[in-house]
């Protein structure tokens, strides 16, 4: 690591959200490091898995007067309302982290020049992967024991500013075993769109379609085994080009492709549709004014 790279390491961090679900993993990736933080957490249940933690609370307004880098564990449909309250209270040069694209992606930030943007996702730790102990096989999440790659994109400030946010990132993340940069156009495009719009909702299928044969008389445990089999040569005949689906399998994949999939599904990457699914995402009851096939 150069001289740049540990006086970046000695900058000030203030977590807001510090002991939400997502700010308690971060909390316990920082605490390993040697940055000064201060933990940010006004919320009755969070501010007791702090104190499991044994780490006190710091009220937000004297973490933000120190803080050369501060990072908003908050949930998405909150981010508007706490940047609102956040981003004035910045001192000049410092860099916002957030943890998801949507608010950034959406507008949902204030206009202020003179400090950074940057966005910071994980990818999780991959199917295929080389982990061997059991806290890592079982760290499906990542940022625990399993390595993960992670996405990054600056918004807006200078170059020096991604190298910080970067290295943010790879503390908040760890372990990290690459680190990805792209657009926050690009990462809004891989998560709703890819990750939770198609991916999720089809996972979500294929648990309904296993329980389904479930309630036709198939015993859980074999149909949980066949369906988990089969779906990891399917990732590894897609994504590891282990080998070829069957002709009988491909006749198959066509026919459910023309029973269950809509023509036209690729437009759900245009932008103005990944604007659409982030809007409905932070406004969840625009979703029921949507209208889909028509």
């Amino acid at each position: 690591m150069d001289k740049r790279d540990l006086l970046m390491k000695m900058e000030n961090i203030a977590l807001i959200g510090a002991g939400g679900k997502m700010g308690c993993r971060i909390s316990d990736n920082l605490r390993k490091g040697v940055r000064k933080v201060n933990y940010v957490e006004t919320g009755l249940r969070g501010i007791e898995r702090l104190a499991e933690r044994g780490i006190v609370p710091t009220p937000q307004q004297e973490a933000l007067q120190d803080a050369d880098i501060v990072i908003l564990a908050v949930p998405d449909t909150a981010i508007g309302d706490v940047a609102a309250g956040v981003v004035p209270a910045m001192k000049p040069g410092a860099l916002l982290i957030l943890l998801d694209p949507a608010a950034a992606y959406i507008g949902k930030l204030p206009n202020r020049k003179d400090v950074a943007y940057f966005v910071a996702h994980p990818c999780h730790p991959p199917v295929f992967n080389d982990e061997t102990t059991p806290e890592a096989r079982r760290d499906f999440f990542g940022g625990v024991a399993a390595k993960q790659a992670i996405v990054c994109a600056l918004m807006q400030g200078r170059e020096e500013d991604y190298v910080r946010g970067e290295l943010a990132a790879k503390e908040m993340y760890a372990p990290v075993m690459r680190s990805h940069r792209i657009t926050v156009e690009q990462m809004a495009m891989l998560e709703p769109t890819m990750a939770e719009t198609i991916s999720s909702m089809m996972v979500t299928v294929l648990g309904e379609a296993m329980e389904e044969a479930v309630k036709r008389g198939v015993p859980y445990e074999a149909a949980k085994d066949f369906m988990l089999g089969h779906i990891n040569i399917q990732l590894g005949i897609v994504f590891e080009k282990v080998n070829p689906f069957s002709d009988a399998c491909l006749v198959a994949i066509e026919y459910g492709r023309k029973a269950i999939i809509k023509e036209g599904w690729r437009e759900l990457y245009n932008p103005d549709k990944v604007y659409e699914q982030i809007d409905a995402m932070l406004h969840p009851e625009k979703l029921q004014l949507l209208k889909f096939g028509e």
